[in-house]
């Protein structure tokens, strides 16, 4: 009989912890999700994959499209209404292309418009480094504070230094 209890007790806690959980992320802005698909665009340049940066940046066309807009905080729509079409903009031309050379040209925008977004909406709990190359004179963003250069790929992998923390 204590046996049974004490399983009810335990299921009942790890039940009740589970939707905590739950509701932790349900709090987390629909937002997010565009940091991992602007990481998967970076590393895919930082290896010089076309392909899969094109890929990526037509992932991250479909995500910036489907944002529900009543699904944000007022705070959030106010800064993400100005920067979504921009941002659109940028991926869908590095999706378009598979001259790695043009994909990086409108990842400098990109990153711009998305180091913008980053500082005014929390999208992770984790650090977001901003990382500057100072032979192209342009940012981008990472989330660990190894540099590693997306704007000249293996040529020039360490070329860098972090610029801000977004914590």
């Amino acid at each position: 009989m204590k046996t049974l209890i004490l399983s009810a007790a335990l299921f009942a806690s790890i039940s009740f912890s589970a939707k905590a959980g739950d509701a932790v992320t349900a709090h987390e802005s629909p937002l997010t999700s565009l940091l991992s698909l602007y990481y998967n665009i970076k590393n895919a340049l930082i290896a010089s994959d076309a392909n899969t940066a094109a890929a990526q940046a037509g992932e991250f066309v479909k995500a910036i499209n489907a944002i529900d807009m009543k699904s944000l905080s007022a705070a959030d729509m106010n800064a993400f209404m100005p920067l979504q079409e921009k941002l659109a903009f940028d991926a869908k031309h590095i999706a378009e292309t598979k001259e790695i050379s043009h994909q990086r040209e409108h990842f400098q925008s990109f990153s711009s418009n998305f180091y913008k977004l980053a500082k005014a909406v929390k999208l992770s709990d984790k650090p977001v480094y901003q990382d500057y190359c100072p032979m192209k004179k342009a940012y981008w963003l990472s989330s660990e504070t190894a540099i590693k250069n997306p704007y000249f790929g293996s040529q020039m992998l360490t070329c860098g230094k972090i610029s801000d923390t977004i914590k």
